[in-house]
């Protein structure tokens, strides 16, 4: 509400002597919400009714929020940027006494304030922050000071990263009875009671006169200087077009006062020209860009070309001269009475001229077509050409069989062929050949062949069709080609007059005159040669059959091979058994198989090792062709890997097993673990991840720069990471202190807290006099000898006398003095005292008192008085002294 004072004010400063308006409360009765409700009659505007004499939770004078919460936050909107000067909040006890004893006491510690522009408390400033109050020390209710400005003031409560200090509750609740806004009811007065006027166009700070903010329009440090630069309104942020002539917008509107550049309208020019208009107050017209594209708003050009069938930079052009579409690009044929063809899809309205077709009138005639719409036809011309698309005529003749001027005539009178100039051959039944390619259509006379029935029978063949065969006539020659008879007799082994006859009776060769050998089974000799064709009797071979079985060869046709007997002896010729025995790597009775199951030499009563893959060793000598398994080595494969070695070839190589102890030969792996510092089936990986030892089972702490410790002793190298000492920098800084090597100091934490021994923050906050995060900064010195916040080192309700700052730590400036510094020395002090005002450094000349507040009255002594009136006298003439 407001309070007028009524003040008397001397005549020559009447005009300044505005009304006084006393602080009021910003936030009665305006929005608010919360982050949660508990129940209908618990929302957030109960906590700006100006209600609060009913102080428990379903007292329906309290906002109230869901339990079990790890964060919580209300708010309130002032309805627009207020200027701030306190906060009153009163916290809901359930009209108990409030004490340490008060249930409500833990969820009220930790609480902040914010005062922010937006809902969000993170854009706004931090107004208080409680880091100090214990549930017996907490006050309820409480001003908190906040000489900010803002609409929107939020309160905030959290549990989200415990432990909290002795007394905090486990989760938080909104329990808000009444928060009240106190501040400047109207912008533009600051001071105490509002009675100042802030300078002109500038929203002040509420008690000392500084601009926080211009009204729209202006800027500047005190809101002298108009927006320009194309901006307007509110710190000039907003953005206004070009105005026609270069001319600034309206500093405050943003609006143009003479109108528009070309291509831009609206009040402030910021809008470019659309709907296919542009130029001076757009009212030009461009034409249909390509892909609907606005054509430029200045000069009406189209950026990326035209639609289909428009042409021109303005695309305002139909196309023409036969052509349409893209860019007018495509061409299109000759239309019917030479109309131009339709600009966007080419096609032409009343049909095409003759021997065009399609309906862009832009394809000839083609697939045997011609004339007026193609509708008439023509024949095949020569070379697949096609007929002139008007006349229907063959430029270059017509294709084998076909004559005439359009090539649709078939040759006749047995003729064919290419403008029907060759002869047909002799057809069965006199019938006509065919006109294109001569052939017979019903086959040839006997002894013909050939589709022109041009060719006497050959290769063996006589008849109708050829379709007979004759035998091998002697020397080749070819039989009758009507009757098959050989003119010279018959090739060796054959007999007939056709030659066609094979010889038997066990004769063959020419003219059956010679006699076969002794064949297996009985069978006749081959005809020609007088070869066996199922071989001999067992024993024998040769053509004839008359030669006996040798180089290790037995049985039937010799086909059967014996192996290597001993000595060089020859098998047996039809059971193949060596009578001697085999040589070195051989067995069986025909000494025909190779020594198998890792045995080789005589008899194969030598073993060999594993070879690798499986594979036999050598059946004579007892070598591994492809080397050995894993885990063997030697020519033989039969020895085991040693020496730290294992698998193929031994060529892999096992880490240090515990107690020296071999590896396994086959896979590496140390059976009975691995010496210290070292990890792995076969031990040859150092121990990682800060660890070390035997089994790597012994952890280090945190070595410098991250390196990996000893992995045996767990010794770091070059020392440990901030916070940790010790030769395995496994010991975190203890006695208050924290840092590289421990060597730095922990400040003053609350309570004697020892601080974090890494960075030297404090859990719990300062002790009092102390703050920052590792509490080493000292307070200022704060009104009433208050503490200052632990965080920033602010105090919250101002500076002690003869000290100003947000920290209170800097001394008045010359010519101030009092609390906060807020005082100005007298006019005619050449210094005063920064703490009483005393004006220790002397007046100013014709001054004196403790402020130098009193003019000084001169008085003359006799000796002055004499010597003035002597100098008067001195300077005056006798005339001017007796006239």
């Amino acid at each position: 509400m407001y309070a007028v004072v009524l003040l008397v004010c001397c005549s020559w400063v009447a005009l300044l002597c505005p009304s006084v308006q006393a602080y009021e409360n910003l936030a009665l009765k305006k929005p608010a919400w919360q982050s949660s409700t508990e129940m209908s009659y618990n929302g957030a505007e109960l906590a700006v009714d100006g209600l609060y004499t009913d102080l428990s939770w379903d007292g329906g004078q309290c906002a109230w929020s869901v339990g079990g919460q790890t964060t919580a936050e209300w708010g309130v909107d002032l309805g627009g940027v207020k200027y701030i000067h306190h906060v009153f909040i009163q916290y809901a006890t359930d009209n108990w006494v409030w004490d340490e004893y008060n249930g409500y006491t833990g969820y009220f510690l930790g609480f902040s304030v914010y005062i922010s522009n937006t809902t969000n408390k993170e854009d706004g400033v931090l107004c208080f922050r409680d880091t100090i109050y214990t549930r017996a020390t907490i006050p309820n209710p409480v001003n908190i000071t906040c000489p900010y400005h803002g609409r929107y003031v939020i309160y905030y409560n959290n549990r989200t990263h415990p432990p909290y200090p002795e007394g905090y509750s486990y989760d938080v609740y909104i329990e808000l009875c009444e928060v009240e806004v106190y501040g400047c009811p109207t912008p533009g007065r600051y001071g105490e009671n509002c009675s100042l006027l802030c300078p002109e166009n500038c929203h002040c700070d509420v008690i000392d006169k500084t601009c926080v903010e211009c009204v729209p329009g202006y800027k500047g440090h005190l809101c002298y200087e108009e927006c320009g630069g194309h901006t307007y309104g509110l710190e000039c942020k907003q953005s206004c077009g070009n105005c026609s002539g270069g001319v600034q917008c309206d500093h405050e509107t943003g609006s143009c006062p003479k109108g528009c550049d070309a291509g831009l309208y609206g009040d402030k020019c910021d809008l470019e020209c659309g709907g296919h208009t542009y130029g001076l107050g757009c009212k030009q017209s461009c034409g249909n860009c390509s892909g609907g594209v606005q054509c430029d708003h200045v000069t009406g050009t189209c950026p990326n070309g035209c639609v289909a069938g428009m042409s021109g930079d303005k695309c305002d052009l139909e196309c023409d001269g036969h052509t349409y579409g893209l860019g007018c690009k495509q061409s299109c044929g000759n239309c019917s009475g030479g109309v131009q063809c339709d600009h966007v899809t080419g096609i032409c309205p009343n049909g095409c001229v003759a021997g065009m077709s399609r309906d862009k009138c832009d394809l000839e005639c083609g697939g045997h077509t011609y004339g007026l719409g193609c509708k008439q036809s023509c024949g095949n011309c020569s070379g697949g050409v096609q007929c002139d698309h008007v006349t229907g005529i063959c430029p270059n003749g017509c294709v084998a069989g076909m004559s005439g001027d359009k090539c649709d005539l078939e040759c006749g009178g047995h003729t064919y062929g290419l403008e029907c100039k060759q002869s047909c051959g002799n057809c069965s039944g006199g019938v006509q050949c065919d006109h294109e390619t001569g052939s017979c259509p019903k086959g040839c006379d006997a002894g013909l062949y050939g589709d022109k029935c041009d060719l006497e029978c050959g290769g063996h063949t006589y008849g109708l069709g050829c379709n007979q065969s004759c035998g091998n006539c002697s020397g080749g020659v070819q039989c009758d080609h009507v009757t098959g008879i050989c003119p010279n007799g018959c090739v060796a082994g054959m007999s007939g007059d056709k030659c066609d006859l094979e010889c038997g009776g066990h004769t063959y060769g020419l003219e059956c005159k010679q006699s076969c050998g002794n064949c297996s089974g009985g069978v006749q000799c081959d005809h020609v040669t007088g070869s066996c064709p199922k071989g001999c009797d067992a024993g024998l071979y040769g053509d004839k059959c008359d030669l006996e079985c040798g180089g290790h060869t037995y049985g039937l046709g010799c086909k059967q091979s014996c192996g290597n007997c001993s000595g060089g002896v020859q098998c047996d010729l039809v059971t193949g058994i060596c009578p001697n025995g085999c040589v070195a790597g051989m067995s069986g009775e025909k000494c025909d198989l190779e020594c198998a199951g890792r045995t080789y030499g005589v008899e194969c009563k030598q073993s060999c090792g594993n070879c690798s893959g499986g594979v036999q060793c050598d059946h004579v000598t007892g070598n591994c062709p492809n080397g050995c398994d894993a885990g063997m080595y030697g020519d033989r494969c039969d020895l085991e890997c040693a020496g730290h070695t294992y698998g193929v070839e031994c060529k892999q190589s096992c880490g240090n097993c515990s107690g020296g102890v071999q590896c396994d030969h086959v896979t590496g792996n140390c059976p009975n673990g691995c010496d210290a510092g070292m990890y792995g089936d076969r031990c040859d990986l150092e121990c990682a991840g800060h660890t070390y030892g035997v089994e790597c089972k012994q952890s280090c702490g945190n070595c410098s720069g991250g390196v990996q410790c000893d992995h045996v002793t767990g010794k770091c190298p070059n020392g440990c990471d901030a916070g940790m000492y010790g030769e395995r920098c496994d010991l975190a800084c203890g006695s208050y202190k924290y840092g590289v090597e421990c060597k730095e100091v922990c400040g003053n934490c609350s309570n004697g807290i020892p601080c974090h021994h890494v960075d030297g923050s404090c859990p719990s906050g300062c002790d009092a006099g102390a703050y920052g995060v590792t509490c080493k900064e000292s307070c200022g010195n704060c009104s009433n000898r208050d503490t200052c916040n632990d965080v920033d080192g602010s105090c919250p309700y101002g500076c002690d006398v003869g000290v100003y700052g947000k920290t209170c730590d800097k001394a008045c400036q010359s010519g101030r003095y009092s609390i906060s510094c807020a005082k100005a020395c007298g006019q005619n002090c050449q210094g005063c005292n920064r703490f009483n005002g005393v004006c220790e450094f002397g007046c100013q000349p014709g001054w004196t008192g403790t402020f130098c507040e009193k003019r000084k009255v001169f008085a003359m002594t006799m000796k002055t008085s004499r010597f003035l009136l002597n100098w008067w006298i001195f300077n005056r003439s006798s005339t001017e002294l007796f006239s």
